[in-house]
């Protein structure tokens, strides 16, 4: 007779194993939950009781945020930048896999070595030539300056993703589109890009989100105030307002929340989009 899953013992190693990640949920959480706990206290009482519940929740911090630091155009500086970087990640990412898992070509070895060879190189390692050059084309302060090196350091990751995902899907559909009369641009938007939507997926949250988090590139590209995406925007306010904790409690309250909504909301496309291509690639 079988037994219930839910009915059998938990192996010594299983409990060590759930143990471990128990903690670390813990540890990874908490941190955030103090957070937002002390964003709705005055900063006096952060310094003096940062662990205890608000006395009295105030909005006094998130109001500051959004009237004196104009946070919400902080926001559209971020949407415009890492969203951009992410559809031409989507985009240009499908278009290097499917021409170098359905093509081949002279130098195809040669480019594949090359998109591989490219993880290696920390994408920061290049920042100085490409801080001269947007100085010499005059694109400081506008997000396409953010935008160009940003995509170009996300484009071999999203190629990579999405090839070991082609490479497992079968030439079945394709072939018969082929005999049907479809040309290369049809196969590619009504069949390739359809069966690459969880790989897709992936590649637009990780290409978001790194975008979202790139501080280094933010702050060394954009001077002005007003071009700020928000993780730029809380360093300024550290530095100007460094002391008022409860101001910056509310201001990485507010930076966290928007990634963790869109992780959430998307999370099993991740998951599905890394162990297909990982299985099948």
């Amino acid at each position: 007779m079988a037994v219930n899953s839910r009915q059998k013992r938990l192996s010594p190693g299983g409990f060590v194993i759930r143990t471990i990640l128990i903690l670390w949920a813990v540890t990874t959480i908490f941190p955030f939950l103090w957070v937002i706990n002390n964003s709705f206290k005055p900063s006096e009482e952060v310094i003096n009781t940062s662990f205890a519940l608000p006395k009295e929740v105030t909005l006094g911090n998130y109001t500051n945020a959004f009237e004196k630091h104009n946070i919400l155009k902080a926001y559209k500086n971020s949407l415009i930048i890492s969203g951009t970087v992410m559809i031409v990640c989507m985009l240009l990412g499908s278009m290097m896999a499917f021409g170098m898992t359905r093509y081949c070509f002279r130098g195809k070895a040669v480019i594949h070595s090359l998109l591989f060879a490219s993880l290696m190189f920390p994408v920061y390692s290049t920042i100085i030539p490409v801080f001269r050059n947007m100085a010499g084309l005059g694109l400081l302060n506008q997000p396409i300056s953010v935008i160009l090196p940003q995509a170009a350091g996300n484009l071999s990751f999203a190629a990579v993703v999405l090839m070991g995902f082609l490479k497992g899907l079968p030439l079945t559909f394709e072939e018969s589109a082929y005999l049907e009369g479809a040309g290369t641009v049809k196969i590619f938007t009504a069949i390739i890009l359809p069966l690459l939507r969880p790989s897709i997926a992936t590649v637009a949250v990780f290409s978001f989100l790194w975008s979202y988090n790139d501080l280094l590139t933010q702050l060394i590209m954009l001077r002005k105030h007003s071009s700020l995406p928000v993780s730029a925007l809380l360093i300024d306010i550290s530095s100007k307002y460094g002391t008022d904790y409860g101001l910056m409690a509310s201001c990485v309250t507010l930076i966290v929340i928007p990634v963790l909504i869109i992780y959430f909301i998307l999370q099993k496309y991740i998951i599905k989009g890394l162990t297909a291509g990982a299985v099948k690639g």
